[in-house]
Formats: structure tokens, sequence, C-alpha cells
């Protein structure tokens, strides 16, 4: 009689370490596992559970000022310095990483407008409603330290931003002027038939180009080698901010007053790439991810909300019972926090992932980590996944404005379309709402 014996070497199943987990040799053919996508839906409901579950987005709060922040700047040379501006004229900058104090100054005799680092993070400039603009080292630590250079206006400024490569710098104003750090006068003066600019941002790829907002509800393109201005948006209702991706520098996004934030092409400034609603209130702010993937906004209704590029709907809601309106909101540098400064003067830490913790994790870790996530965007349509994923804890006020806002456009979309098939044939035309906040775009 002749008998075979399986036989197999214990180290290729075994690993080297005995603290670790047997290793287990399984197959991945589709007839032997006939439940499959029965166990991977499973298992995504409840990674997606598991995530709501652990979400702990709030990280902690920098406290001190006397007045509400309303302008906060990054440091592209350091991850963990901010700088943050008070409606006292205080300036305060901060260690992310410890969460204490680095150094203070009452810098200006008003509201602190407008914040900006250099490219290298050496210095930092400083604009108020008292007419000046100051030049402060990055590096001062005593409270009592003098600004290297100041600038004197004939007007209050608004705003204020850094050359990327330059040293110079742009304020917003009755006029756009442009500042050279080694001069006391500005270099030169644009406008555009506009009252005032209120807002004002350098493209990070094309450096000589300039994004101004103005009090006239437009939005404008100036080219600061030529001197001259490019283009000229005028929409419907009045853009608060203004923000440039990273990765896609021919996009910007406006945080509107009509609650909703418009992303455009500077290329076809006649319509816009998309509309992104969910707030309840105007939007003061918006700021972009360093991957340029996601934005983050803070908004007049108390919460901040971050968005994926190219999504109608927010992903997350941040919100505490403390918060107040929100002025200015940034995204960290390495991409993992979000920072917000309101009313309340309160600089806050939250994390861009509501469920990561700062602790280094495993390999198995990760590994499980990236699978759920798979298993989530694999199954996100399916009604289960999708109702645990989008559903978002709010505060009932917003609740409530939320709803009347839905009843109001469902109503404006029933009158048009009833006024539309009681009319004549393109007597009421059928405008997108991509084109529709467009008044006019100047050439």
């Amino acid at each position: 009689m002749k008998v075979k014996v399986i036989s197999r070497n214990r180290r290729e199943f075994t690993r080297e370490r005995k603290s670790e987990l047997t290793r287990v040799c399984r197959t991945t053919q589709p007839e032997l596992h006939p439940f499959e996508k029965a166990r991977e839906y499973q298992r995504a409901v409840n990674a997606v559970k598991l995530d709501r579950h652990f979400a702990k987005p709030f990280v902690g709060a920098l406290s001190g000022h006397m007045d509400g922040v309303y302008c906060m700047a990054k440091s592209m040379g350091s991850l963990t310095t901010l700088l943050s501006g008070g409606c006292d004229g205080e300036i305060r900058r901060w260690d992310l990483a410890e969460r204490r104090l680095l150094w203070s100054a009452r810098a200006h005799a008003g509201f602190v407008r407008g914040m900006a680092f250099s490219r290298s993070g050496h210095h930092f400039v400083s604009a108020s409603d008292d007419k000046t603009v100051k030049l402060w080292s990055a590096a001062a630590e005593r409270d009592d330290a003098a600004p290297l250079a100041q600038y004197l206006g004939k007007h209050g400024f608004h705003d204020v931003d850094h050359h990327h490569k330059e040293h110079t710098f742009g304020t917003a104003g009755p006029t756009l002027l442009l500042w050279d750090t080694a001069r006391s006068e500005p270099l030169h003066s644009f406008e555009w038939g506009a009252d005032a600019i209120t807002r004002l941002r350098f493209n990070p790829a094309q450096h000589n180009l300039l994004g101004c907002i103005s009090s006239d509800r437009a939005v404008t393109l100036y080219d600061v080698s030529a001197g001259s201005a490019m283009r000229k948006m005028t929409m419907q209702t009045r853009p608060n901010a203004l923000c440039w991706n990273p990765m896609e520098p021919m996009h910007f996004t406006l945080a509107s007053e009509d609650h909703c934030l418009y992303t455009f092409d500077m290329r076809k400034l006649d319509h816009a790439l998309c509309v992104h609603r969910d707030h309840v209130s105007a939007v003061l702010s918006v700021d972009y991810s360093p991957t340029g993937r996601q934005f983050v906004s803070g908004g007049y209704d108390k919460t901040l909300r971050i968005w994926s590029t190219g999504e109608l709907k927010s992903e997350q809601v941040y919100h505490t019972k403390r918060m107040q309106r929100l002025f200015s909101v940034c995204w960290s540098m390495d991409a993992s926090y979000v920072l917000s400064g309101s009313d309340d003067t309160n600089v806050r830490i939250w994390r861009a992932v509501a469920n990561e913790r700062g602790a280094p994790k495993s390999s198995r870790e990760e590994l499980k980590r990236e699978y759920s996530a798979a298993l989530v965007e694999k199954h996100k349509y399916l009604p289960e996944v999708k109702r645990i994923k989008n559903h978002k804890h709010v505060p009932h006020a917003i609740l409530k404005a939320a709803e009347v806002k839905e009843t109001v456009a469902k109503s404006q979309f029933k009158r048009e379309k009833n006024r539309r098939a009681h009319s004549k044939p393109g007597a009421v035309p059928k405008i997108p709402a991509k084109k529709k906040k467009v008044w006019k775009v100047h050439e």
C-alpha cells in the first residue's frame, strides 16, 4: 500500500517573531467565497459607523486675545508657526506644536485687517485701519520689539498679501497699491472703477498675477509685471474672500454673501465650475489645503465646513457651543489640521480628518485603515452607508435655517417653472445656477 503524506515547512506559514500572529494562507478563488459581497458590505457599514463613533475633531483652543480674531496667517517656512490678528490691533505668534504663545505686540491702533508671511518666513507684514502697514521680524521674541519698517498710506487698508518670490507686497484699500519693502512709497497703483478693494491674493504659480475683490461685487485680475488689469467679472452677490487652488492655480474659490461658495476658472469667468451650498449664512473666509484636494470655509452661521474640490455639499461640519462667527480660517501646511479664528477671541485647532489621531500607527493599523477607507469608498452610494456617511450633527438653529432655505429654493424653482410653462417659448430662458450669479464679464 502506498501512502502520500502532506509535508509543509513551518517557516513558510509562521512569522519570525513569536509575538506576532500566525500567517494564514487563504485562496482568492471567487467560487470558494459565495458571500464575499455581503461580507464586504457589512464591513463597510461597520467601518463608516466606527468613523462616526470615534470622530473627535476638536484638538484645542489658543486663548489670550482680548477681542475677536479677525485674520490669521501661516508661514511657508515653518509647520508650527501661526499669526493671529485681533480687532483691538494686537498680533500674536503661536507655536502650534506646544500650543503656547511665542510673541505678542499691540501693533496697530485699529483692526488688524490682514497679515502675510514672506516666502522664506523671515518676516511678515500687517495692515490695519490706522493707515499703516508694518514689517515685522518673524524671529522677534520681546513683546516690546519695534517693527522693521513702517509704511504710511492716505487711507485705511483692508487687506495685505506678500509676493511669493520678490520682496514686494500688495495692499487693498481705495486703490490697489504695490509696495517694495525697501521703499517708503508705493511702486504702482491700480484701479478699475471700484469704490474700494476688500481682498487680494497673489497667484501661487503665476506670481505676477493678482486676484482682487472690490466693493462693487467684482473680481478683478491684475498683471503686476505689465502694470495693468486683465479681466473683470461682476457678480450678482457680494464676494467676501478669495483663495487660489495651489495645485490647480488657474482655479480660485469665492466665499459669497449669499451663503454659497463659487469655484471659477480664471480663463472662463462667464460661469462657475461648481457652486458649493451648505452654509445657512454669509461665508466670510476660505482657504485651500496644500494638496489642493480640499478647502475649508468659515461663515456667519458659527460653523466651519470642509469641502472636497468639485463637490456640491460639505464633507464635515465643525462647531462648538461657545464658538461664534468665524472671520478667518486656514489650513496647516502639513494638511493635517484646520485652524479657525472667531468672534469669541479664540483660535481653535481642528483635525482635518475627524477620526484621525496624532499618535504614530503600526503598519497593521495603517493597512486596516486603508482597507476600511477603500470599502467605504466602494460602497458609499448604497443607502445605509450613504445615510451614515452624510449625516451631520448641527445645532437646532442651523437645522431649521437649512429647512427654510430648502423650502424657499423649491418654491422659487416651482414659480420659475410655472412662469416658463405659461409664457411664450424663449420668453423665460432657463439659466443654469453656474451662470445665474455672474452678471457681467469685462475684457
